[in-house]
């Protein structure tokens, strides 16, 4: 593959940011040091950077996808509240051992997105429910 000063712009985009973004947050970025890059080449050069193993698309169900700086495995949560997608750490042995239980396929990789509540998330919404309701002035 030949050197691109594009793609080496987006990959440095996505590792700088250290967050999940999607394509058009990366094209954004990108453009305020390359005005004149396109949207195509970025969705171009991020298909070139998962194929090439450089970066990880992350397919989160009903949102653009995803990418990821993180390359060794990992799994994912999304945020319902906040749309953040966050790494987590599963142990991959029990995951293996389940794949391992379908002898009909022939598994090349998984990737678990888990959908729920971030911790900022969780902590606002018990925090919420933790407030005394408020009573209703008697009449």
């Amino acid at each position: 593959m030949n050197y691109s000063w594009q793609r080496q712009l987006i990959l440095e985009t996505v590792q700088k940011q250290k967050e999940h973004l999607t394509a058009a947050q990366i094209y954004q970025l990108a453009r305020k040091s390359c005005p004149h890059l396109s949207l195509g080449t970025v969705y171009r050069n991020l298909n070139l950077l998962v194929d090439t193993g450089q970066l990880r698309r992350v397919g989160v169900p009903g949102e653009a996808d995803r990418f990821d700086w993180e390359l060794p495995s990992h799994q994912h949560l999304y945020c319902r509240r906040c749309k953040k997608v966050i790494n987590l750490a599963l142990p991959s042995r029990p995951v293996e051992e389940m794949i391992r239980q379908c002898p009909d396929i022939r598994a090349e990789g998984y990737n678990f997105i888990i959908v729920g509540l971030c911790p900022d998330c969780k902590r606002a919404e018990q925090a919420a429910q933790a407030e005394p309701a408020e009573s209703t002035p008697a009449p």
